[in-house]
């Protein structure tokens, strides 16, 4: 998943739960502004830690497994 994708994902979420850019960005202590980049794709990376507290106010974990695991 891309962040434009990964944007789209919360952005649809947010939505879902009836949660404002402002409120969310507060709850997760970012900015509005960062929180719309997420959201609009325009953003070049975002941390792991704020990453799951986005995904924790909507009632998510965030869940990260390797993309090609392999067996020795």
């Amino acid at each position: 998943m891309n962040l434009l994708e990964l944007g789209n994902k919360v952005k649809e979420l947010r939505k879902e739960k009836g949660i404002t850019q402002e409120e969310l960005a507060k709850q997760t202590k970012i900015s509005r502004a960062t929180l719309s980049k997420l959201e609009n794709g325009n953003i070049a990376q975002v941390s792991i830690v704020t990453l799951s507290a986005i995904l924790n106010r909507l009632g998510y974990e965030l869940d990260i497994k390797p993309s090609n695991p392999f067996s020795l």
